[in-house]
């Protein structure tokens, strides 16, 4: 196409926005909008969609890929019907700009949904957004062909293959398409599985959600590979190397994949379990592929290898039985009454809410300690995860206060020197 040619066709362009056709066309084109509107209003009630991170309809009705892509298919059947009765203007420029607004649309919430919080994702969007808004402009423009012919002269051989710009930017486009499906799928997939799950469901669905995501990402990248122009035949020699790596290099990184899938699948440890690991105690928050990673009550994070969880002693304090048995100690002077002091550290511990009474608190002498006699109180709790060491210090408080009101003393650490009359 000439120089003339696209000036020429520009100026009819302009001409026929200011005919009276072009008002039928904004019409039609506002119409097209309320039906895109309406309709996935109509599917948000229906279908009762709570989760504000959908890619389909986002946080508002307008603000997914559900919305635009009813906009753009309303106005292509517009435009079908209006284009046998009148020239059109309007829906020249409203076509290209509609799809690439479901273009950036699409991969933007995909990006967002695939990796929540990470920092490049927002690099990526506006990427993605100036891309394709520059292809579009050039599109409308007429500038995009003769780019594309421009650069289709600019050839090189790699091997037996002739390669050239404008090959390897529409298989790289095409690439990432076919990456963008693919992580949008397995998000859906991921979001089914996981949903209304809990517990040792929510593991085995959490291993299943990270085997197909694994398994549609690697189908994905072949065919991006494909589209690019990569002989994946040359792909048997490198996944010999990365055998031979992992049988050497990495047998760490290999053991700790199988032990994440061994775990989830046998179930003997589960997301929201109480365990202790290596004198570190928490809960289970996430069970990955590679690693665990247990919160404590005091908020720190451990990222545990799998493989230490299987060959390592772990103390699961919710497998079987969520009750935890505590006990404290205090010395009382040798002259007290024991009976009476027992039933008091008795009555203290049953004061708390969180202690159990079936099985009841149990006192007992423990020993003869230098200093007094040292009496323990122990009992169960059925709650570890809101916390011990708070209900071990509200007991401890009880006791004091206790033997204070009763006269009860706690005697001060004391020694007896003997002197021989000789010494004297």
């Amino acid at each position: 196409m000439s120089e003339a040619t696209q000036i020429k066709d520009l100026d009819s362009w302009l001409l026929a926005l200011t005919q009276p056709a072009a008002l039928t066309e904004l019409g039609s084109l506002a119409a097209c909008g309320l039906g895109a509107w309406l309709i996935s209003a109509v599917a948000l009630k229906a279908l009762g969609w709570q989760d504000r991170n959908s890619i389909l309809f986002g946080r508002r009705i307008v603000d997914g890929v559900l919305f635009p892509a009813l906009l753009l298919s309303l106005a292509y059947l517009a435009q079908a019907l209006l284009a046998r009765f009148t020239p059109l203007a309007v829906f020249k420029l409203a076509i290209p700009v509609l799809l690439a607004l479901v273009v950036i649309r699409v991969g933007v919430k995909v990006l967002q949904v695939a990796f929540k919080n990470t920092p490049v994702v927002r690099l990526l969007e506006r990427t993605i957004s100036w891309f394709v808004w520059a292809a579009m402009v050039l599109w409308v423009s007429g500038l995009l062909p003769l780019i594309l012919d421009e650069l289709e002269q600019i050839k090189w051989t790699v091997g037996g293959t002739s390669l050239s710009v404008r090959t390897l930017i529409e298989g790289t486009l095409t690439a990432v398409a076919v990456l963008i499906v693919t992580l949008w799928i397995s998000s859906a997939i991921e979001s089914r599985l996981l949903r209304h799950a809990s517990g040792g469901e929510l593991s085995l669905r959490k291993a299943v959600s990270n085997a197909t995501r694994s398994l549609l990402m690697f189908v994905g990248l072949l065919m991006a590979l494909s589209a690019v122009g990569i002989d994946l035949t040359a792909l048997s020699v490198l996944g010999g190397a990365i055998g031979v790596g992992v049988g050497f290099g990495l047998q760490k990184l290999a053991a700790n994949y199988v032990s994440g899938f061994v775990i989830l699948a046998e179930r003997s440890m589960r997301i929201g379990d109480n365990v202790r690991v290596d004198n570190f105690e928490g809960i289970i928050t996430e069970i990955n592929a590679r690693y665990t990673v247990i919160r404590s009550l005091a908020g720190r994070e451990s990222i545990v290898p799998n493989e230490m969880l299987i060959i390592n002693r772990v103390e699961n304090l919710s497998l079987a039985d969520s009750r935890v048995w505590q006990s404290t100690t205090v010395s009382v002077a040798y002259d007290t009454d024991v009976d009476r002091a027992m039933e008091l550290l008795k009555q203290v511990a049953l004061m708390q809410e969180r202690v159990l009474r079936e099985p009841a608190p149990a006192v007992g002498l423990s020993s003869f300690g230098a200093d007094g006699l040292e009496l323990r109180v122990g009992y169960w709790i059925g709650d570890p995860e809101n916390g011990t060491d708070n209900l071990r210090s509200l007991i401890n408080l009880g006791i004091l206060r206790a033997l204070r009101e009763h006269s009860i003393e706690i005697p001060f650490p004391q020694r007896v020197v003997h002197v021989h009359a000789s010494q004297a």
